[in-house]
């Protein structure tokens, strides 16, 4: 049986496509070399103008993103692909470095890791992605919660949309807010959305989900002035279900 499972899983694993953009050609090769033997497909771009143009493809899974490169930095190629990517972006940032942390995740990266990283930090932070994606596609919004205060999702294409206004809302940003739909009128922690989220514990500075909570809110904003997401201090976050 564990040998099955074992099967199993590397069948789903091999078809997933991984872009890493990098100006580091060593680290480059190195995380390329692991990543095909963890079965993964490799493309690679060596900076940000060709990674910005390859990031469009169609068939990519997720993009490996590194702040620092000469031409166009890693924050430069997320402002220009303007939150409005489908594929999740895992930025690659110098290590203690919260302020690059902060601002890739305004940018819209779905997450970091800080250099230098373990090989299996990285693969459980992949896995993670992936595997919070599968959960959210096989797992279909009821009716009665799909549309919930004028906020929409569309499951099929991973959309959301307030007042039928589009959203643009990054792959985990779609996510933690299904997550809430899903909670309507209910208080959830930022460690219960960090372990449904990011699969993992909230640490003491991690502020992901603060952030991503954070750009779901200023884009409804930009729809409506109504309060629709409510942070409660001490507690969480709160989607309203309209009738508060």
């Amino acid at each position: 049986m564990i040998e099955k499972m074992k099967v199993q899983r590397l069948k789903v694993v091999t078809k997933k496509h991984i872009l890493i953009i990098d100006d580091d050609q060593e680290l480059a090769e190195l995380l390329s070399d692991y990543l095909i033997n963890e079965g993964f497909k490799i493309s690679y771009c060596c900076d940000g103008i060709s990674g910005l143009e390859k990031a469009y493809d169609k068939d990519l899974d997720l993009i490996l993103l590194d702040v620092m490169m000469p031409g166009l930095n890693g924050f430069e190629v997320l402002k220009a692909l303007g939150g409005k990517h489908k594929t999740p972006i895992l930025m690659l940032t110098a290590k203690g470095d919260d302020n690059d942390r902060v601002l890739g995740l305004e940018l819209g990266a779905d997450d970091y890791l800080a250099k230098p990283f373990h090989h299996k930090e990285l693969i459980a932070r992949i896995n993670a992605i992936f595997r919070r994606i599968d959960i959210v596609l096989s797992a279909p919004l009821s009716t009665d919660k799909h549309t919930v205060n004028q906020i929409r999702l569309n499951h099929a294409t991973r959309e959301a949309f307030c007042q039928d206004n589009l959203l643009n809302l990054t792959g985990t940003e779609y996510q933690i807010l299904h997550f809430l739909i899903s909670n309507h009128g209910q208080i959830v922690s930022k460690e219960l959305l960090s372990e449904q989220v990011f699969d993992r514990k909230l640490t003491l500075y991690d502020r992901s989900i603060d952030m991503h909570v954070s750009n779901i809110r200023r884009k409804i904003l930009s729809v409506t002035k109504d309060e629709k997401l409510k942070t409660i201090r001490g507690a969480g976050y709160l989607l309203l279900s309209g009738d508060e």
